[in-house]
């Protein structure tokens, strides 16, 4: 049933993500539908791996499902508006299954419902649960109290640490996600952007223990996990207490992750630039392993505007910071994220964003219109943005991003690098792997096997993938 979807702006990198891991013997089935970043998504397989040791097993669809859950993100406009049209939907399934005497529970996660609670039950009885980003972890007992007639809403901070009371997934469950994994090691965040709506749906910054971090890592990489990306609202800005006594970033967690046998690459997502210390930048010079592929957003190229949204940095901070990355890792590529239209943002200040992506040159970007967030500073600034302006801005600046990755994507033609091989393409006779720097990459089903890591050279590409063949030795 995908039409219970909820559309959104392409402003995460993930996308809509289902949970699909190996069916149990058992009559309850659940269906988690994703939206948002890849930490939603990695929130969603925690749920799964919750509900699994309740005995619930996993369907493709709503429609064979005993529980339906929407794990939701909040950071576009309009988001709660789209969970009430899909969640009118849901009404009108669970109406049908009434009539034939069977239930159907529906749960509504992630960002949305911690920012609406208990509006979210209000507006739409068909919701049975909610639970916030910090308390998923409740969800086995929240469905017990629904069994016994409650309607639960629990997005209340957490006092406990939810990883330590998540189960940890079996082999099977971990094996199923495939070569490659989301780990979340940071969450919150104590930056308050005046555009974000994420510390008041996130909470603030809290980082998870550096023996809790590689007890999860080593599990996936015994399940065959070769590729390994870190998550955080600032994963830079991660920090814990290292078997040595000090304090260790992330750069020190990165060094010991690369000594565990199996793991072949790392990466980490999203960070921010005033968090990206020496330790980090030496890593990508030391490290092999961790990929020369790095999202730095900076939102914004003029020092107005990104004092305005609260950034605390500089576009000449920024492009000092992006230098001194360069100088350590030469192959390192840029992606980044723009919001166009902030209130108050003029013609020169707007120039100003597109001449810092000139100076920058970024091989992916994510780009948007500015929309206020309920809740937020931003909203209550003076000088909101025509919408007509906005749409001109964003197209100008898409464009420019376009030719940037455009160029990227063909600099690799005839180039040779190492891709992980992750699963089979849709073709008859091709497989899918993943460069260094993200793109997935086609080749013939004779390259290699899923988890292999082989030498492939590039023929040709597309608007976002390319194609190669592998370099025999």
């Amino acid at each position: 049933m995908d039409d219970i979807s909820i559309k959104h702006q392409p402003d995460e990198t993930s996308g809509a993500a289902l949970i699909n891991s190996p069916a149990l013997a058992n009559t309850r089935k659940v269906y988690v539908k994703t939206y948002g970043c890849q930490m939603n998504v990695y929130d969603s397989q925690r749920m799964a791996d919750s509900l699994a040791a309740e005995g619930y097993s996993p369907t493709d669809t709503a429609d064979d499902a005993d529980l339906v859950l929407i794990n939701t993100c909040h950071i576009r406009e309009k988001a709660s508006e789209k969970l009430y049209s899909a969640l009118g939907r849901l009404r009108k399934m669970k109406d049908a299954r009434a009539k034939e005497g069977r239930e159907l529970t529906v749960g509504v996660a992630g960002c949305v419902a911690q920012a609406e609670g208990d509006e979210i039950t209000r507006r739409a009885p068909v919701v049975d649960l909610v639970v916030g980003p910090q308390t998923y972890h409740r969800l086995p007992q929240a469905l017990a109290r629904v069994a016994k007639g409650e309607r639960v809403v629990e997005t209340e901070y957490a006092i406990e640490d939810k990883f330590e009371h998540l189960p940890s997934p079996g082999k099977e469950q971990t094996r199923s996600r495939g070569v490659t994994a989301f780990l979340t090691v940071q969450e919150g965040c104590d930056k308050f952007c005046t555009f974000c709506v994420v510390p008041y749906t996130r909470g603030s910054e809290v980082s998870r223990p550096v023996a809790q971090i590689l007890k999860e890592a080593e599990k996936l990489a015994d399940a065959g996990v070769r590729e390994l990306t870190l998550l955080g609202q600032n994963v830079n800005a991660w920090h814990g207490e290292g078997p040595d006594g000090r304090e260790w970033g992330l750069g020190e967690l990165l060094y010991r992750l690369a000594e565990i046998p199996g793991i072949a690459r790392l990466r980490y997502i999203t960070s921010h630039p005033r968090d990206m210390d020496d330790a980090l930048i030496n890593a990508h010079r030391d490290l092999d392993m961790l990929m020369p592929y790095l999202h730095l957003p900076v939102q914004a190229g003029s020092d107005r505007i990104l004092k305005a949204m609260n950034r605390k940095h500089t576009g000449d901070d920024y492009l000092r910071l992006i230098e001194r990355i360069r100088n350590a890792r030469s192959d390192i590529a840029l992606s980044g994220d723009f919001i166009v239209g902030f209130p108050g943002e003029t013609d020169e200040d707007f120039e100003a964003t597109l001449q810092l992506v000139r100076d920058v040159t970024y091989a992916a970007a994510y780009s948007f219109k500015y929309s206020p967030r309920p809740g937020t500073p931003g909203a209550d600034l003076p000088d909101h943005i025509d919408e007509a302006v906005k749409d001109e801005r964003l197209q100008r600046l898409q464009a420019l991003l376009s030719e940037q990755q455009y160029a990227f994507q063909r600099s690799l033609v005839n180039k040779s690098f190492d891709v992980l091989i992750e699963k089979a393409g849709r073709v008859p006779g091709q497989m899918v792997g993943r460069s260094p720097w993200l793109q997935p990459v086609i080749i013939d089903v004779h390259g290699g096997r899923i988890g292999d890591i082989i030498n492939v050279r590039i023929i040709d590409t597309g608007t976002n993938s390319l194609i190669g063949v592998r370099e025999m030795v």
